[in-house]
């Protein structure tokens, strides 16, 4: 059986717009998991507030995509493809700001995939690199905040996709955007609804199938 590593912030965590969390059967890895259909564990890690590669230094848990990734590889070593959905948290003013700098931390990401596994005389697993879904307006009055201007955060996520394809196809991995099947839930602008996380997965099972020839 394939082994895929899921690593991702709340969007991958599952969290509810609505508020608490979305039950295990309607988060994404658990969607992709079921169609792979016994061929292919998925493990599911996601955190809240996670970034690609910068600090979030009024976190209690540790935000640093980079660097937390290395102990993760190592604790679920072997596998045979890691899908990497980051770069919302990065918009956030006081981290990144810019779809841009959070493309460069995905990019990052992948540097350290390879370089952990090549350097332990490995197999490097195959990386599919997956562009958020687009925040959208919302009359919530909490989410936004953490993210400044609204018009920023909205233009900066649109963004995603152009960016994250590029590293992408300078680095030799697969690459999908999140956007072209999900939207986030105008209740907070940023998280997804039960029905837009299941998408995620039901959109990613061919790809990934194809790319472990399951």
């Amino acid at each position: 059986m394939k082994t895929v590593l899921a690593y991702g912030d709340s969007l991958t965590y599952g969290t509810d717009p609505a508020g608490g969390r979305h039950p295990f059967e309607d988060r994404w890895p658990s969607v992709l998991e079921k169609a792979l259909e016994g061929r292919a564990r998925v493990i599911a890690e996601g955190l809240g507030g996670r970034t690609t590669a910068y600090d979030d230094w009024v976190a209690n848990a540790d935000r640093n995509g980079a660097r937390i990734l290395p102990t993760l590889l190592a604790s679920h070593s072997p596998l045979d493809l890691v899908i990497v959905m980051l770069g919302t948290n990065d918009l956030k003013p006081c981290i990144a700001g810019t779809a841009a700098f959070a493309a460069r931390g995905a990019r990052r990401l992948i540097e350290i995939v390879r370089g952990h596994f090549a350097g332990a005389g490995e197999t490097v697993p195959q990386i599919l690199l997956v562009s958020p879904p687009h925040a959208v307006e919302t009359s919530d009055e909490i989410m936004p905040g953490y993210f400044g201007a609204v018009d920023d955060l909205l233009r900066e996520s649109r963004d995603f996709a152009r960016h994250y394809r590029r590293h992408a196809d300078e680095t030799g991995v697969t690459f999908f955007d999140a956007a072209t099947v999900a939207a986030a839930d105008p209740l907070d602008g940023v998280h997804l609804d039960a029905a837009n996380t299941r998408a995620i997965g039901e959109a990613l099972a061919p790809v990934v199938r194809e790319l472990l020839e399951i």
